[in-house]
């Protein structure tokens, strides 16, 4: 499977990382973000969860944190609209990401898939294609008791190392999360297992994103 890098080692890159939720990024891409700083590219990356209570507030902030430990620099702002209540707060939100479209320039938009059955993600999903309207936009997916798994086309393979890290980190940070029957090891790895193989990963694993338009140079 030949491959597209984003970037090499040594080489800048600007990512822009939208979440409707505390820990939606570090599941859906946080295997990414941290592969791309083992690698030693320079990222400059732009973090916005658009919902979060008190604690989930913290423990977004701290997580993102590190992940984002390495970074060359990196930006992390929390929202407080309602959770599950996106679609009635649409303006808001997309006003939202107008101001950090403003204030941004990513090579690089990092949002929720198209077909996720949570209305928050669908949301954040039609909303980044409706602001980003120029950049490269990966979407990533979220297991959940929905069954909503889509057919990606675009993987990040990732090292058993990274992929152990991720989850350490998942588990650390966000205690809120722990009682929910999906979220652990077994669901994190199964998923990561799945789309390695898809991919033919050296190491058989991988995230996995949809990606809907780009444009070859």
């Amino acid at each position: 499977m030949r491959g597209l890098g984003l970037a090499r080692g040594g080489e800048e890159l600007s990512i822009l990382c939208l979440g409707a939720h505390s820990d939606d990024i570090e599941i859906g891409a946080g295997g990414m973000i941290l592969s791309l700083i083992a690698s030693g590219v320079k990222l400059h990356v732009f973090w916005c969860v658009l919902s979060a209570g008190d604690q989930r507030s913290a423990e977004a902030r701290a997580s993102a944190e590190a992940f984002l430990e390495g970074s060359c620099s990196s930006t992390v702002e929390v929202a407080d609209f309602e959770d599950s209540c996106f679609p009635a707060h649409s303006r808001s939100i997309k006003q939202r990401l107008l101001d950090v479209r403003s204030r941004t320039r990513p090579d690089v938009v990092l949002t929720h898939a198209k077909f996720d059955a949570h209305q928050d993600h669908r949301e954040v999903n039609q909303l980044t294609w409706n602001v980003f309207r120029d950049h490269l936009v990966l979407e990533y997916e979220i297991p959940k008791w929905d069954g909503d798994l889509c057919q990606p086309n675009a993987y990040m393979p990732l090292t058993a190392d990274l992929l152990e890290r991720k989850i350490g980190l998942l588990h650390e940070h966000f205690g809120s999360q722990r009682s929910k029957d999906w979220f652990d090891r077994e669901t994190f790895v199964g998923l990561a297992r799945l789309r390695g193989m898809e991919c033919r990963a050296p190491e058989h694993f991988a995230e996995a994103f949809t990606v809907r338009k780009v444009k070859i140079l």
